[in-house]
């Protein structure tokens, strides 16, 4: 099945709450970008995002957080594709050391899983 991931640093602009904390709806994008990109390499084409089936937050993201979203494709329909998500943050800042200190976690942690359904028409479909 189709894999795909992408990875950007959260922005002072993504923090949406006090303590610079990112709105978790910014996960849900990544995620809707990566199931985007599946669907091209599985159909030839952006299809849509029909919903959610299961959301989880698992930990906090704040400005300064790198994030890694990844998905995969675990089932095909005649048009449905069923899409499994995880989010995972793989630097942070440190802000304890200096203004532009960061440290490489060893082990991501996960902020974020989400399952979910995507559409390509028939009429869309060319692979």
């Amino acid at each position: 099945m189709e894999k795909a991931m992408i990875r950007m640093r959260m922005s002072m602009h993504d923090a949406h709450y006090g303590g610079n904390l990112v709105d978790g709806a910014k996960m849900l994008q990544l995620f809707g970008d990566v199931a985007t990109e599946l669907l091209i390499r599985q159909d030839g084409d952006e299809g849509l995002f029909a919903g959610y089936d299961k959301v989880e937050f698992k930990a906090p993201v704040f400005a300064g957080d790198y994030i890694e979203a990844v998905g995969e494709i675990v089932h095909v329909g005649n048009s449905s594709r069923k899409m499994v998500f995880e989010a995972r943050k793989v630097i942070i800042p440190r802000p304890d050391i200096n203004e532009s200190a960061c440290d490489v976690l060893e082990e991501p942690i996960v902020v974020c899983r989400a399952e979910g359904t995507c559409v390509v028409p028939k009429n869309k479909q060319r692979k």
